[in-house]
């Protein structure tokens, strides 16, 4: 989502033939008396009413140069720098503008833009009210300090603005826009739905309403609605990457893969995103396309989402050259999931005569350390030792030039401690003949956006759903949920969750049961790696690594899928996996 800029220029009701005609006079003015000033400035206004920034910069400048002491002029050729996207001299001219007249409101409001541009936020923040003060009901002054206090992190103080600019102007459609936007941000769907269906209503081709009402459908999980209102942008606006690529997610969660492959591709034609590019990549890797997939997973370095945690080393990045007999820094970048998966590779490197060091959340060095092929293991934050190349954990697969049939599975690549095991073995209360099952219906709330938000509630199952598996006579069930929801207390689980402090210590009770149960959670990928028979409970818009269509998987032999057949039924997968465990225990 984009919020929507308050736009400097654009078509006015005159008409055209009437401004061509105004521009050849002044040049015929210009003929007569090269040096006329307010001829140039003229001349620079038509240019912009035509459409022509480039052209109105031109006079401008030349009249700046012979009089760079008439405000309005400087403030104009500031607007037209501004359209150019030129905005350090923008702010250099809006700036003489101001000092030349203190009152010049649209020279300071654009000031604040151009300031806005170049992120020095708290500045522009000050012009923009410093403006309100001269002229409180300036209403895009009031749109533009809304959008810069949303990207400063305030959004209570983002939706006053908006507020205050639609009190003083009903039927300004970007205000609601953009207050949609916030809204949305804050997780209140509703009230966002009701900005855009407002901004909707006041402009119906309004494309970035269209977009934006499709991202609340989709974070509800009503793709096939968001699926229409990216469609309705796009006809209104065939060349909008964004909502390209928006059509791409959604067509991708309704298991329309290669549509959305498409749709990506359209976008990434428009505008060259690392965003988009990531998730063709997602969309590829669903696919088994893991040539393409692969190299083009390595933008997610500069999404949104992750460039804040790019690990820039002076050394560099492994590309799967020979290295024998250089140090390497593996290193874990996303969820404990990933890590658990992706560590699998470590034996490869050094069968290549690599000193392997892997880097890891401190939750995982243990269980790590029981990982052939890894010289030293270190927690995140701890001092890093000496290396001579890294790479990050999921760039792995690239190195190797991984293709389905190609994947590193030799399991199990992970095992609990035998003493740790033993203990809990010897703890257990006896079985008595029974299956015992461990269940996780719940993944961690993943709050840093909310697509992520959203991603987490349609992999999660609220825990009374589980009851027809709970009343399968002949199993023993676990609780191997460490935070989440409580399963009710008439379940009967046994729960001893609190005293796993680590992947260790549930590896360790895991490998005294018979099954693991889960939704899509970084457990599946434990019980895999220890070669646990493990059930994965799998939303309709599954995660890319399962593939499509499959039941089975190639990074884990022992893993067994049920996938939903429609969005939030867990109903039907619910009913396979009860059916299953009867077959089991029989």
């Amino acid at each position: 989502m984009q919020l929507s800029p308050h736009k400097v220029f654009g078509q006015t009701a005159q008409d055209t033939k009437n401004l061509e005609k105004a521009r050849t006079a002044c040049r015929t003015a210009l003929r007569a008396k090269p040096y006329d000033i307010d001829c140039m400035n003229a001349l620079g206004l038509i240019e912009c009413q035509l459409g022509n920034p480039s052209a109105a910069k031109q006079w401008f400048k030349k009249a700046v140069g012979l009089k760079p002491d008439r405000a309005e002029i400087q403030a104009n050729y500031g607007f037209v720098l501004i359209e150019e996207e030129e905005y350090a001299e923008a702010i250099v001219t809006l700036r003489h503008a101001v000092a030349l007249a203190p009152r010049h409101i649209e020279a300071a409001y654009h000031l604040g833009l151009a300031l806005s541009k170049t992120g020095q936020l708290d500045e522009a923040a000050a012009v923009y009210r410093q403006v309100l003060i001269l002229k409180p009901d300036y209403v895009e002054a009031l749109n533009s300090l809304g959008n810069l206090l949303f990207d400063q992190g305030k959004p209570r103080d983002a939706i006053v603005c908006f507020q205050r600019a639609l009190a003083v102007r009903p039927d300004y459609v970007m205000g609601y826009n953009n207050m949609g936007l916030v809204l949305a941000a804050l997780g209140e769907l509703d009230d966002a739905e009701a900005q855009y269906r407002k901004a909707i209503s006041l402009m119906p081709n309004y494309p970035e309403a269209h977009n934006n009402l499709g991202v609340v459908f989709a974070q509800r999980g009503k793709f096939e609605e968001s699926i229409g209102c990216y469609q309705q942008a796009l006809a209104l606006r065939p060349d909008y990457p964004e909502a390209h690529n928006n059509l791409g997610n959604a067509l991708k969660d309704c298991g329309q893969i290669e549509d959305a492959i498409t749709h990506y591709e359209k976008a990434l034609r428009k505008q060259s995103s690392p965003d988009y590019r990531h998730n063709l990549a997602l969309a590829q890797l669903a696919v088994g396309q893991f040539d393409q997939g692969w190299r083009n997973y390595e933008a997610r370095w500069q999404t949104k989402a992750l460039t804040h945690v790019f690990r820039n080393f002076t050394q560099p990045q492994w590309q799967g050259e020979e290295a024998v007999g250089r140090t390497i820094l593996v290193h874990a970048e996303q969820g404990f999931g990933d890590t658990l998966q992706f560590c699998r590779y470590a034996p490869l490197i050094k069968a290549r005569d690599m000193r392997v060091i892997m880097e890891v959340p401190p939750a995982l060095v243990k269980i790590i350390g029981s990982l052939d092929g890894v010289n030293q293991v270190i927690a995140e934050g701890q001092d890093l030792p000496d290396f001579d190349l890294h790479c990050p954990m999921m760039s792995l697969p690239l190195a190797f030039a991984t293709k389905l049939g190609t994947i590193p599975a030799s399991i199990p690549y992970l095992a609990a401690d035998q003493k740790d095991a033993a203990a809990w073995q010897s703890r257990l209360p006896d079985a008595k003949g029974a299956l015992r099952v461990g269940l996780v219906w719940e993944g961690n709330a993943r709050t840093q956006t909310q697509d992520l938000a959203a991603a987490n509630r349609r992999r999660s199952i609220a825990p009374e759903l589980l009851a027809p598996i709970i009343e399968v006579p002949g199993v023993q069930f676990y609780s191997l949920q460490k935070v989440g929801a409580p399963a009710p207390e008439h379940f009967g689980l046994i729960d001893t969750m609190s005293e796993c402090n680590d992947f260790a210590a549930t590896a360790a009770l895991i490998a005294n049961l018979d099954l693991i149960i889960s939704v899509d959670t970084a457990v599946v990928h434990l019980a895999g790696a220890m070669g646990k028979p493990v059930w994965g409970l799998n939303r309709f818009s599954g995660c890319w690594r399962w593939l499509r269509g499959r039941e089975d998987s190639p990074w884990y032999p022992t893993l067994r899928l049920f996938h939903q057949k429609s969005a939030g039924d867990w109903k039907n997968v619910i009913e396979q996996v009860r059916s299953a465990l009867m077959r089991r225990v029989a």
